[in-house]
């Protein structure tokens, strides 16, 4: 059987955005009346955590009210035709319950929590409250296992990796201005055919084997999937 080229995709808050998930730029980087910086990172957690738990309780509880779009069904619908590898700034799962199977979260997951004392302790969360009181095994207070403003980014090695490995790269909803998941497509060897979902101006700088598809995440999958069966 011959071996199935790899498709690596990289994808943004671009991708989520159909299923009804807003992003922090929709929510005018505010959340109430508190800039997003102030409720995702570490200093926030030090300052007020409750304040800090409210904010992912109430995401983890719109996360489960909507649904993969057709985006989401699509890339997953290619692991047919190509060894798909999926590498997401997304914290959401959409990509998990549509039914891809290779994916890589950068900046965490939200449907997990980890301990504060041992940062190898993560577990489910059941439903979408995680308050404070919840420990670990060890008795360490659970944190919502997000990769926040100022922290290093575990898996990047391994998205690099990944990239590195690509015969076909994807890229969809995502400006690709935030690093060091920016830096991510310039790992790809020379002469990646490469593939731009968004239906927005993007300033992405890439070799002469590009192709932009000016459409959101559910018509521009379903119009990679055409350009691709053009490609030998």
């Amino acid at each position: 059987m011959e071996k199935k080229k790899k498709l690596v995709v990289l994808s943004g808050a671009g991708m989520s955005a159909e299923s009804g998930l807003k992003t922090f730029r929709e929510m005018g980087g505010l959340w109430e009346q508190y800039e997003v910086t102030e409720v995702a990172t570490p200093e926030a957690w030090g300052k007020n955590p409750e304040l800090v738990m409210r904010f992912y309780n109430e995401r983890r509880k719109q996360l489960l009210e909507v649904h993969p779009n057709p985006g989401h069904y699509g890339l997953a619908e290619l692991e047919k035709f190509y060894d798909v590898h999926i590498i997401t700034q997304n914290v959401d799962d959409l990509h998990e319950r549509a039914g891809s199977t290779r994916i890589l979260h950068l900046h965490g997951e939200l449907r997990k929590a980890r301990s504060t004392g041992d940062s190898l302790l993560v577990y489910e969360i059941d439903g979408w409250e995680l308050n404070l009181g919840d420990k670990c095994e060890k008795g360490y207070q659970l944190r919502p296992h997000i990769v926040w403003f100022g922290e290093a980014v575990p898996n990047i090695e391994k998205a690099i990796s990944i990239v590195k490995e690509a015969n076909f790269l994807v890229i969809i909803g995502t400006s690709m201005q935030v690093y060091p998941a920016a830096g991510l497509m310039y790992y790809a060897e020379a002469g990646t055919p490469k593939f731009v979902i968004d239906p927005n101006d993007t300033s992405a700088d890439f070799d002469e084997r590009i192709t932009y598809i000016k459409m959101g995440a559910s018509k521009g999958v379903k119009k990679l999937r055409e350009l691709l069966i053009a490609h030998p």
